[in-house]
């Protein structure tokens, strides 16, 4: 069976490690839902270099691009900025669905047993 692509995006923090971590997290929890987890923060800066503009550039164009090849939108963490707003908005444009990891982890726990699906 084919995983749908499912894009993970959250309000990310400016420690790079911290951001890792917790993309790590969210990736293994959308992938036991099912889903095969996008999730640029998590290896873009491993060989892009931000404080480069033109590398901060493509680093946003790539994204764009993986979020234009997804079936989902699944946005993680708490509270929304800036980045997570225009990740929705650009999902709205395309048309691709929105969720959040609540809802993709509620709607894999319907039919289990008594307490559902466990998140961070």
């Amino acid at each position: 069976m084919k995983r749908p692509l499912a894009y993970i995006t959250a309000p990310w923090s400016n420690s790079q490690y911290e951001n890792a971590e917790n993309a790590a997290a969210y990736c293994r929890q959308v992938y036991d839902a099912g889903y095969s987890p996008i999730c640029p923060v998590l290896f873009l800066p491993t060989f892009l270099k931000d404080e480069i503009p033109q590398e901060h550039k493509d680093g946003l164009d790539m994204a764009r691009d993986y979020l234009r090849r997804s079936h989902v939108l699944v946005v993680c963490g708490h509270g929304i900025d800036e980045t997570v707003k225009n990740d929705i908005a650009t999902a709205e444009r395309l048309r691709i669905t929105a969720t959040t990891l609540d809802g993709i982890l509620a709607v894999k726990g319907q039919g289990r047993g008594k307490g559902g699906a466990r998140h961070v």
